[in-house]
């Protein structure tokens, strides 16, 4: 598989998150203002809550391995934003990975903070890309922050991607109201009183 193969590949992924984390916000903001919605979402959140560890490492991972193809494989030289990205996301497969294995949602209270920081960086690298003006000097002249390896799409470069990678960590992680115990407990009470609404009717 070539490199531009690859970059139109995460883009798409890239598109995928924005319209997820689009879908997220609009839900979250809508469920101050409707009883209804407010419902809906909840009961999507505890539908989801199972798996919600996994998606999130699962981007963690798909992240990690796309910033390693690109410098290691692609040849993209990572500048100083680009290493500090990759400080706030590694340590989240790992972290991530032994919170799925313990089943513990937890996790969230000192991953979240990780990838908020990743986030922050990145936004910064994005904005850098279209305005060199606003550079603080956080990078060296030779490898420079400015540079961009690639926009697929018109917009999606390295550090959209990150900024996306990061925003669907959080969001994931903040999916479970309840441990997936205490969501399986329920389901299995909810069962048990439909089947019992069945007996009384027969």
């Amino acid at each position: 598989m070539d490199v531009n193969t690859v970059i139109t590949l995460y883009g798409l992924f890239a598109l995928v998150g924005i319209v997820v984390l689009a879908w997220f916000g609009l839900m979250f903001v809508a469920s101050f203002v409707s009883d209804g919605v407010a419902d809906g979402f909840d009961g999507i959140r505890r539908r989801l809550t199972p798996v919600a560890l996994t998606a999130a490492w699962g981007v963690a991972l798909l992240a990690t391995a796309g910033s390693l193809y690109f410098s290691e494989i692609a040849n993209y030289t990572p500048c100083t934003l680009c290493w500090y990205q990759r400080i706030a996301m590694y340590p989240l497969v790992l972290i991530l990975g032994i919170a799925i294995a313990r089943r513990d949602t937890a996790v969230r209270i000192y991953a979240i903070p990780v990838a908020l920081v990743g986030a922050a960086i990145a936004t910064y690298h994005y904005l850098l890309e279209w305005f060199p003006q606003i550079d603080t000097g956080a990078c060296s002249a030779v490898i420079p922050c400015t540079q961009v390896w690639f926009r697929e799409f018109g917009f999606v470069s390295m550090p959209f991607l990150a900024l996306v990678a990061f925003g669907l960590v959080i969001a994931f992680l903040l999916i479970p109201e309840r441990s997936p115990e205490e969501v399986e407990a329920i389901d299995e009470v909810e069962a048990g009183d439909e089947l019992d609404g069945v007996g009384e009717e027969d």
